[in-house]
Order: C-alpha cells, then structure tokens, then sequence
C-alpha cells in the first residue's frame, strides 16, 4: 500500500509495514518536549502516575522560554519545578536563562530533530520539525507526562494535503508570506487533523528558515503536522549540527492525497493577516492606511538570525515612527550572539529599537510587550486572535520581518517595497 511521508515515519516508529489513514497506532518518541508553562502540568500528571523515572534522559527537554527570565513569582515557582524535575531525573537537554531560547528555534539549532523522527511537545507549534523532514505535533500535557513515562504516544494516522511548490519567491517576500497565503486560501480549519506536505522543485528556492516557519504554522490551518521533503539543503542544515544517522521518507509516487495545490512561490505576494484569525489574509492592494502602535519582530515564527537580517536592511539608516514600539526579539543565544558580532543590533537601536533576550514574552500576551484597549501591534508572530497580545479590544496583525520593520518605520502597516523606494 502507497504511504505518504508523514505515514511512513509513523509506520516505521509503530514497527508496521504499513499504515492509513485513520488507524490507531503506538508509536515509539524521538523526543518529548515541553516548555515552562506546559511541563509543571505534566510533571504532576507524571508523578500521579506512579512514574519513577524518564524513558530516555537524553530524550526529554525542556525549554524555559514563555516567562523567562521570570516574569512573576508565579513564573518563577513553574521554572522551578521544571528545575527540580530535570535535575532529580538527570535530564541532558534543560535549557534555563543564559542557554534557553525559543523551544522551537533552539531545538533545530542544537541538532536534537534530525529527518525521520517523531517528536512530541507539549506546545502546539511543536509541528516546526517538519521542516527537517521530521513528524513532529502538539500534544496535551498529559500526553507528554507519558511520554516522559513511556517513550509512546497513540495516534491516530492523519490522511494529507499535498502542496507542489515551484517558482522563486521575489524581493521582501519570505516564508511567512507563503503559509499565510496558503492559510487564506485553505482557512484555519482547511488541513485540519491532516498532514501539509510540501514537495516540489520550489522547495529547493526556500531556505531552512523559511521551511521552518511554514511548519511553524502549520497547526493555525488545523493540521496534525507539517513536512518538507528532505533535500541537500535539509542534510547539509541537520549534518552541521548532529552526528546521528538518519533515514530520508519520500511519499509513494502515488500516495492518496485529499487534496493537491500547486502553488508558484513568485506570484506570491507580501501578506497580512488581519484580525482576529491568520486566515483573514490581505495583500498592498487591499490594505488602506492602518495606523499601528507597536511592532514585535520575532518568536519561534520569525526570529531566527534571517529574519533579523532582513529586518535589519530596513531599518538600516532609517527611524522608527513616533508612537510606535519597536521590540526585536532573537530566538536563541546563538542568534542574538551573531546579530551583535554582525552589526545588527547597533542597526535595531540606532532606528530606535528594543532587544530583548530571548522569549516567547508578548507573542502569547505573558509580558515584554502587552497591548492596550485601542492599540494595534505588527507582529512576526503566529497568532492574532482576540486578546492573544493583551487586551481584548487589542488588534494584531501578523506579517513577514520585512513588513513589521516597514511597518514601524512608516507608523503604519506598510509595503517594505514602498518603504525602501
């Protein structure tokens, strides 16, 4: 039976030959992941259990990046059980201030997904991986809790969406631009329980960043995961950062697809996604004069170091606007480590910036960048749903790097094309 990609890593996880859509498997974890919001309610679900010990202490991770460096006493008491937990069981990969960045940008980096696992985390964007040729999917806290147990978690096989990529993207238009098109063209319920799988000679043009932000948003058009085809690029990526031997997953020539879209890269044009949902999607020609208050560059979306850079260019020589906000947020050490060597923060402050350290902070509304009533935020985020940054009579609109960084230079939701004429 012809198998997709995403079915033949669950098929050899499960120890089946074969698998479809809709079964019912057990499957062996590469990895469990959760963060410090998510773990404290797992390490009690795995304490309830009776569990005695982690499966694998080189396997479980945990990130401190939603309210780190603690935000309040509240924060800094879930820390400190996540602390407790991986000092007590010995867990290799517990990643606090000072080594900590943003879960899904760190664990790419430090070579712990590589092509062919299964990974779970107990955070919805854990479907990033699929840029690397991964299966990896959200899951509950309690899953998680038995996955620290267990080294297992039941799924159930998804059926998939094919997406054939050709074409180049053009000038100021990124990844993001890609999946919110793909989001407004399909909806937020469009993929959902499904597997986006993206092939073609276009992914080849797309960098692993920008294939790490397309997974990233996979779940916001409702899919179990996302996945790109590895390449030489994929290889070259994972190669520089593990030495474990993987295996590559192709789909079957004819794997059964429920639907199949052919997207070209090069119509595609920089998108906005207004409120409240990543589907309401709008391009320059539709977006009148929409005065912001704050932009906010960064998170597990868009702050890797090409996003900064490309960010960078526009700010270059230029200011932000009165009344407007500007926070750049790196996603790890390493990145904010090569933005300062490169220039790039001197470039963010000198425009009238904010950097901070690494977190998740304003992107799900815990702190480093809280909107008020009335106030309108860019952000490079992936969600924008009513109050997800603050109040909720507070607008976010989601966009490309390049666009939040046109954005606070014009003190409106601008064309970065128009911006650097």
């Amino acid at each position: 039976m012809s198998m997709t990609m995403t079915q033949k890593i669950l098929a050899a996880h499960a120890g089946l030959e074969k698998v479809e859509a809709g079964q019912l498997i057990l499957v062996n974890l590469d990895r469990v992941l959760g963060n410090d919001i998510t773990s404290p309610v797992a390490i009690k679900e795995f304490e309830k259990i009776g569990a005695t010990s982690v499966y694998d202490k080189d396997k479980v991770t945990m990130v401190m990046d939603h309210f780190a460096p603690n935000k309040d006493i509240k924060a800094a008491t879930q820390c400190k059980m996540c602390r407790d937990f991986c000092d007590k069981h010995e867990v290799t990969h517990f990643y606090d201030v000072g080594q900590m960045g943003i879960e899904h940008a760190l664990l790419p980096e430090k070579g712990l997904v590589v092509p062919g696992d299964v990974v779970i985390g107990a955070d919805s964007h854990t479907c990033t991986y699929g840029a690397l040729g991964a299966f990896s999917t959200g899951v509950g806290s309690t899953d998680m809790a038995c996955g620290m147990a267990t080294g297992k978690a039941w799924f159930k096989v998804p059926s998939a969406i094919k997406f054939v990529l050709k074409g180049k993207l053009n000038q100021y238009v990124s990844g993001k631009d890609v999946i919110l098109h793909i989001i407004g063209k399909i909806g937020v319920d469009g993929a959902l329980y499904k597997s986006m799988e993206f092939t073609g000679e276009g992914v080849q043009s797309l960098t692993i960043f920008d294939r790490l932000t397309i997974s990233n948003m996979a779940i916001e058009a409702g899919a179990k995961n996302g996945i790109f085809e590895v390449d030489e690029q994929t290889i070259a990526y994972v190669k520089e950062r593990s030495d474990r031997d993987f295996p590559i997953y192709k789909a079957d020539e004819d794997a059964v697809y429920d639907e199949t879209y052919e997207i070209d890269l090069s119509e595609i044009k920089s998108t906005v996604a207004f409120p409240h949902l990543p589907e309401n999607t709008k391009t320059f020609d539709e977006i009148g004069d929409i005065k912001i208050d704050q932009v906010v560059i960064g998170s597990c979306t868009n702050g890797q170091y090409k996003d900064l850079a490309e960010a960078a260019e526009i700010f270059k020589g230029k200011k932000v606007a009165k009344r407007v906000r500007a926070i750049i947020i790196p996603a790890t050490q390493d990145v904010y480590m090569k933005a300062m060597e490169n220039g790039l923060l001197k470039i963010f402050i000198e425009a009238g910036c904010i950097v901070s350290t690494p977190t998740c902070g304003p992107c799900l509304g815990g702190y480093m960048g809280i909107l008020a009533a009335g106030e309108r935020a860019v952000a490079t985020t992936n969600r924008n749903f009513v109050g997800r940054m603050g109040h909720v009579d507070s607008e976010v609109y989601l966009a490309s790097p390049t666009v939040a960084a046109a954005s606070a230079i014009a003190g409106k939701i601008a064309d970065p094309a128009e911006v650097m004429k």
